[in-house]
């Protein structure tokens, strides 16, 4: 009985710091986009790959219609 003192206060504590930091999170934009991370982990490196290899920027890919390896 004399830890439910403890314990109730402690939860209660315990819940009001995680709704602090989700509202936190939500009004810093981490909730903004979520499946946009996914894919730049996926496609992030093998842009970088294709541009050190043939010397193209993304503005140069936009001029020759996206094909980067024109052979």
């Amino acid at each position: 009985m004399e830890s439910l003192y403890i314990l109730i206060p402690l939860s209660v504590v315990l819940v009001f710091v995680i709704g602090l930091v989700f509202w936190w999170s939500v009004r810093s934009g981490q909730f903004d986009d979520l499946q946009g991370p996914a894919y730049r982990v996926l496609f992030e490196d093998r842009d970088e790959a294709t541009e050190k290899a043939t010397g193209a920027s993304d503005h140069d890919i936009g001029k020759s219609g996206g094909n980067v390896d024109e052979r």
